[in-house]
This record gives C-alpha cells, sequence and structure tokens, in this order.
C-alpha cells in the first residue's frame, strides 16, 4: 500500500496574501516597507495619498483602523476588488471565516481574474478542508499570475493529501523555482519526502516490498 504523507496541520500552507497597490513590488516579509511613515503621523492627513493607500499602510502596521479606511476606499470606488481581498484577510484574522468569504467573493464578483482573491478565497476552503476547491481556486489563481510562487506550495500539499504524488513533486519544484533560493531551501524537506512517497507508491503498484 502506498504511504500517505502526514504534514503538520496550519504550520505547512501559506497565508493569506495581500494586495499591494497595482505595479507595486511584490510584498515579501522581510521587504523593507519605503512607505513606512513614524508611528505618531496620522495617516488621515497624508496629503497625496488614495484612501486605498492609507488603508494599506495602515494594514501593514497592523493598526485595526485599516478596515474603516478599506471600507471608505470601497465607497469612493477605489481599487474596490484590492479592498474588498484586503478586508477580507482582515476579517478571517478576526475569526470571521463567513464576513472573509463575503470579501472575497465581492471582489471576485468586481474582477473575476483577481488572482489574490482566488488565492485567499482557496485558503479559506483548504482551512475549511474542502480541498477540491480549494485546489480549483489556487488553479484559478495560478492561470491568471503564473509567477505568484505561494500558490503552488500550497497546491503540492494538496495533491499530497489526495495521494497525487507526482503532481504534488511537480508543483513543489514550480514553486522552489520562483522564490529566492533561501525559500526554497525551506521546501527541500518536503519535497525530497514527496519524491520518497512517490517511490514507494509507484514500488507498491509494481509489486516490490
Amino acid at each position: 500500500m502506498a504511504q500517505i504523507l502526514k504534514f503538520p496541520a496550519h504550520a505547512s500552507k501559506l497565508g493569506f496574501k495581500r494586495v499591494r497597490k497595482r505595479g507595486a513590488a511584490a510584498e515579501h516579509p522581510d521587504q523593507l516597507n519605503l512607505f513606512q511613515l513614524p508611528s505618531a503621523q496620522i495617516l488621515s492627513f497624508v496629503p497625496g495619498l488614495s484612501s486605498f493607500e492609507q488603508a494599506l499602510m495602515l494594514d501593514e502596521r497592523g493598526d485595526a483602523k485599516a478596515a474603516e479606511f478599506y471600507a471608505r476606499a470601497i465607497e469612493e470606488q477605489d481599487c474596490v476588488p484590492d479592498a474588498y481581498c484586503n478586508l477580507g484577510i482582515i476579517e478571517s484574522a478576526k475569526g470571521d471565516a463567513i464576513k472573509a468569504f463575503d470579501c472575497f467573493t465581492i471582489s471576485l464578483k468586481h474582477n473575476p481574474r483577481h488572482a489574490e482573491a482566488h488565492y485567499n478565497l482557496a485558503n479559506l476552503y483548504f482551512d475549511g478542508n474542502d480541498f477540491r476547491l480549494a485546489q480549483t481556486h489556487y488553479e484559478m489563481a495560478g492561470e491568471l499570475d503564473p509567477a505568484f510562487a505561494n500558490v503552488y506550495f500550497n497546491l503540492a500539499l494538496i495533491h499530497a493529501i489526495n495521494n497525487d504524488f507526482d503532481a504534488a513533486v511537480n508543483s513543489l519544484a514550480k514553486y522552489q523555482e520562483l522564490v529566492p533560493e533561501d525559500e526554497g531551501r525551506n521546501a527541500e524537506k518536503l519535497l525530497q519526502d514527496l519524491k520518497k512517497s512517490l517511490a514507494t507508491a509507484r514500488n507498491s503498484r509494481l509489486g516490490f516490498s
């Protein structure tokens, strides 16, 4: 019988992805935030920034007022799909999966080709153990943004959970191609485990012990 690979709950899946201003550099947790302002500055009076931009700045600093500014951006028709997507992440962090689901689906209603909304919605389905719908939305996110590395890592987990080790290895290899070398090394152990499971499954089909 083929080996079933076990994954640590929650620790393996890569989390939600906030939308930056379209055209901005990709978000990275170690990247210096060039827009960061002194904590004493009142962001609601920053000249020349839209409501969405101010919401994003607050959000990246963990300020609870970010939700208010995303709501204001939506009222002003400022980056509406992006604002709903980021608002969904805030709702999920508060533990309100229903509101988060509504935000991500509304984002997709405004822009069906919104890669981050598909990815974040997939994460909700993953957390709810609905791996079929999670896979569907991860794959849609990957089609819309082939360079979206997190998509392939999470897809690898789903494929492995489904014992589709060939697909899991391919997805994880794609992830490693897209991320910096140090991040790729973090996935190396998982990739080796997947390859071992794939070899075990093939030997089992061939009748080898």
